[in-house]
């Protein structure tokens, strides 16, 4: 039977039955229709291209307490993993606030959670920088609770196309709006060495970061650019080149992470849009109100800490984490992005 003048549009074929590009890999773009591969796919820890496993959930909502009726922000909606979770939690009473500078992501997560029933009677989604937190005062109720995820999403890794993962050729990009300022390969053609090995130093904690800012400054220098991933990552190879042979492949991979990580914070300004944030939410919550942050590296978690004890101390807040909760073994085990997570709580007075 044929399909011409049907409007049906057969699914392209691919040679293989894994097909290479990112781009030709149809379950990565919509994994939502392929239960079965997810499934699989999670049972074996790993999380399934073009998803997004949201972390520590249980412990999020164990605290959060989230209550029909209330209003609440998820100020990295991501995926959307969270979000649904805590609209599941108002169970159509009350608002959920959500924002994200990701232009391709945020509409894809708005479409995701629309098909869900999850509407603008009771949830809100915003192209808006959440360290911008601030601009909201005046066009929403006081907040009951907040969420910050501070992880880069999934998907965002798993897409060539955004320069993310040392893993796979792409460009250097590393920004998550893509349409707003520079990339991270024009970054490195205009930065000085020292100001390199400080930006690997203080966003990363990189203990090579000397040699590695040497060895991509002087590529520079003599007109070499540093325009994708591999060329960045092949740079890192050359600049570790003076460890035993044994070490090499361990330490280039860690190197490889830190220095994407680095540039990563600094692209997107990530300790600045964190610091802001910080310092405008308490003017956002109402009295009691909630708020959790996941941190995934140190710098992250000193600048959460740091806020959140001098508001305790300033009377802000009337109740802290002494401590960070981590998500469990069980957990890291089915989902191994999720190790290097912190999470951290606050209560307002």
């Amino acid at each position: 039977m044929s399909n011409e003048g049907s409007g049906h549009k057969r699914r392209v074929r691919y040679s293989g039955t894994h097909p290479k590009s990112f781009k030709e890999k149809y379950k990565e773009h919509a994994p939502e229709q392929y239960a079965d591969t997810v499934e699989k796919i999670l049972q074996k820890g790993h999380t399934p291209a073009g998803m997004h496993i949201p972390i520590c959930v249980n412990e999020i909502l164990e605290f959060l307490q989230v209550q029909p009726g209330q209003i609440g922000l998820d100020a990295t909606l991501g995926y959307g993993g969270h979000t649904s979770e805590l609209l599941r939690c108002l169970d159509g009473k009350g608002h959920l606030y959500a924002l994200d500078i990701d232009p391709f992501e945020i509409e894809k997560t708005k479409e995701r959670l629309e098909r869900k029933g999850y509407g603008p009677e009771i949830l809100t989604i915003w192209k808006r920088n959440f360290g911008e937190i601030g601009t909201l005062k005046g066009e929403i109720p006081p907040l009951n609770f907040v969420l910050a995820d501070l992880g880069v999403s999934s998907m965002q890794i798993d897409n060539p196309d955004r320069g993310f993962s040392f893993k796979q050729e792409g460009p250097l990009d590393l920004r998550l709006n893509p349409l707003v300022g520079i990339s991270a390969a024009q970054r490195l053609q205009e930065i000085s060495r020292e100001e390199l090995e400080g930006m690997l130093l203080e966003n990363a904690d990189e203990p090579y970061a000397k040699d590695i800012a040497k060895t991509i400054v002087k590529h520079c220098k003599r007109g070499g650019e540093v325009a994708t991933t591999v060329a960045l990552r092949q740079l890192i190879e050359e600049a570790l080149a003076f460890l035993p042979a044994k070490e090499q492949k361990e330490a280039v991979k860690k190197s490889c992470q830190r220095t994407f990580q680095a540039l990563r914070i600094d692209v997107n300004s990530e300790f600045e849009v964190l610091g802001a944030f910080l310092e405008q939410l308490p003017h956002m919550l109402a009295s009691g109100a909630r708020v959790a942050i996941l941190t995934f590296h140190s710098g992250e978690d000193r600048l959460v800490k740091q806020s959140f004890k001098q508001l305790l101390r300033e009377g802000v807040y009337r109740d802290i984490a002494t401590e960070v909760i981590r998500p469990t073994a069980e957990e890291c085990n089915r989902n191994s992005r999720a190790r290097s997570t912190k999470m951290r709580w606050a209560i307002k007075a």
